[in-house]
């Protein structure tokens, strides 16, 4: 069904209100999705704080290109909805970790520090794991030489005593 000249309006209004403040949007390509796995995975996306909206590309475009974003849109074939969040790697990385082992659906590109990117740069930002991982990985990095030294200096003790 067509879009009335009003209706398309509200539509552009809507994406550029919700789109103001989005550090990251991930372009989904959710074709063959049941209704269930739908809920299901706008209900997982809610939970991790990103917004999800399906719009017609054309009026999708416009909005994007009122943003003034750097480079060229990846061609989006098929049906298209948009994944957005203030938090940089949320979008990529809730989409992702739905579609694991699914054939959709699946990241066909996005925009990434006001600039469009493809499906493979989107992909990379979806497994970099998250904050807290990164952060227990650094400590268990900045751990791991004293508790070497520890065990050294432990095992001196040992030969000396003996």
């Amino acid at each position: 069904m067509a879009l009335t000249k009003n209706q398309k309006q509200e539509v552009i209004a809507e994406l550029q209100e919700k789109l103001a403040d989005a550090k990251t949007i991930v372009f989904v390509n959710f074709k063959g999705i049941t209704v269930a796995e739908t809920d299901k995975f706008r209900r997982s996306l809610r939970e991790a704080g990103v917004s999800y909206k399906v719009a017609k590309k054309t009026l999708l475009g416009r909005v994007l290109d009122e943003k003034g974003l750097k480079g060229t849109m990846p061609d989006l074939a098929g049906e298209v909805g948009i994944a957005f969040s203030t938090d940089v790697l949320a979008p990529a990385r809730e989409v992702f970790e739905f579609s694991k082992g699914k054939q959709t659906p699946k990241i066909v590109g996005g925009v990434f520090e006001g600039e469009y990117a493809d499906q493979a740069r989107m992909m990379s930002l979806a497994t970099i794991p998250s904050r807290e991982v990164l952060l227990s990985q650094i400590a268990y990095l900045l751990k791991s030489p004293m508790q070497r030294l520890a065990i050294a200096v432990g095992q001196v003790a040992e030969t000396k005593t003996s």
